[in-house]
């Protein structure tokens, strides 16, 4: 197992038959209205970003539209990298509980999911990893040649989101946060912090130019932007991340780093490291490798809101260093 933490390894399913036992007819009416919900986050925000186009093709987008949107994709990409991922899902370093619930809120204002769920299926996909019962591999049923190659991607890109497909129990993989009463409430109000992140960026807009219009472009570009584009870049990772780039350590799975995606994703994008040392706070290992979620963990450790960071050491890091077969 990846995972690296004894958490992860306890009492999980071994098959995918046993990963897909439900709980009968209400657990299918569930799963239904989130594939349903999981398309209607992905489509509707192309849409409105062929209408944020169309209404600025021909003038000059203006830079509170640029200001909201990036303060907006930062606080929620730090959400999902450094709360949802490396904090929530692999515990690669401790905070308190205020911190931990803020990255919480962030995660879960990106609309990825509501944070229990977004774990669970996350650990599983480290149980599983390119094999049968990852969630969302590439490589896993989809055939060969270039229709497979097509298949696997659109599959672990979004089709495993919209698609009737084996989910993570919550409570065999994210009994730890079940167990958090603050988690487990920020993760039932889910809704409640994607309208946050919602109006914030309306509120932001407003601010900035003092005007109602504003408010609208700051929510177009601040809200359906920032989540259209978020979204394919932790998308990206799924499907791009186990299919091109380079493998820097040898790993049980088709992990690759893939170096010019690493800024987008907050660093989530040196993929094969991840999946070598999956419990590591950093995710860029070296100097070169750009990544702004273990900048910010990093951050929190000097001004004493971060401890227990986990850190890969070299020695580590040169035994597991992956040798091509000549």
């Amino acid at each position: 197992m990846s995972s690296g933490t004894a958490l992860e390894a306890k009492a999980e399913p071994t098959s995918a038959d046993e990963i897909a036992a439900g709980d009968g007819d209400e657990e299918a009416g569930d799963d239904r209205f989130g594939r349903a919900a999981n398309l209607v986050v992905t489509v509707v925000p192309i849409g409105l970003l062929a209408f944020a186009v169309w209404r600025d093709w021909g003038g000059a987008l203006h830079w509170q539209d640029l200001v909201v949107m990036a303060i907006a994709y930062s606080l929620t990409a730090a959400g999902i990298t450094v709360g949802f991922h490396r904090l929530f899902t692999h515990r690669s370093f401790k905070t308190y509980l205020p911190i931990r619930a803020l990255f919480a809120v962030l995660g879960s204002a990106a609309v990825e999911g509501p944070l229990i769920e977004w774990v669970s299926n996350h650990r599983m996909h480290h149980r599983f990893s390119d094999r049968p019962g990852d969630p969302h591999s590439p490589h896993v049923g989809h055939g060969g040649g270039w229709r497979g190659a097509f298949r696997g991607l659109f599959h672990a890109h979004v089709g495993w989101l919209i698609l009737k497909n084996p989910k993570a129990q919550r409570e065999q993989y994210a009994p730890d946060l079940l167990a958090d009463p603050v988690m487990d409430w920020i993760d039932r109000t889910f809704l409640l912090w994607v309208l946050i992140g919602l109006a914030a960026p309306f509120g932001l807009g407003v601010a900035l130019t003092g005007t109602v219009v504003g408010g609208l472009t700051g929510l177009l570009w601040g809200g359906a932007v920032r989540i259209l584009l978020l979204h394919h870049a932790t998308f990206s990772v799924n499907s791009l991340c186990h299919f091109f780039g380079r493998r820097s350590f040898g790993t049980t799975d088709r992990s690759r780093n893939l170096a010019w995606l690493a800024l987008p994703t907050f660093g989530e994008a040196w993929h094969n490291n991840h999946h070598a040392f999956p419990t590591s706070a950093h995710h860029g290992l070296t100097r070169w490798q750009l990544d702004p979620g273990g900048w910010l963990i990093d951050g929190l450790e000097r001004v004493g809101l971060a401890w227990s960071v986990v850190r890969i050491a070299p020695a580590t890091q040169n035994a597991k260093r992956y040798v091509p077969q000549i």
